[in-house]
C-alpha cells in the first residue's frame, strides 16, 4: 500500500480530520516522523514504520524549534 493510500484510510483519532505526512527536525529529539493533524495540532509519530494513533502519546505540532524557523 503506498502512502498517499495509506492517508485516505486513516484519520486524526480525536476530531476525525485528515492527515498528512511530516519530516522535520527538532534539536532536542532529531528527526520527527510522523502523521500531523493541522485542526487539533497533534503529530502521531511513527514507531517502527507504523503511526501510534494514541492521542494520550500524540506530540504537539510544530515543535517549538519548527515553529520558530522561517
Amino acid at each position: 500500500m503506498r502512502t498517499e493510500e495509506l492517508l485516505d484510510l486513516l484519520a486524526c483519532p480525536k476530531c476525525h480530520a485528515k492527515l498528512r505526512a511530516v519530516e522535520a527536525q527538532d534539536p532536542e529529539k532529531g528527526a520527527v516522523h510522523g502523521l500531523v493533524c493541522e485542526p487539533c495540532r497533534l503529530l502521531y509519530a511513527l514507531e517502527d514504520g507504523l503511526p501510534n494513533m494514541l492521542i494520550s502519546e500524540a506530540r504537539a505540532w510544530p515543535p517549538s524549534a519548527v515553529a520558530s524557523s522561517p
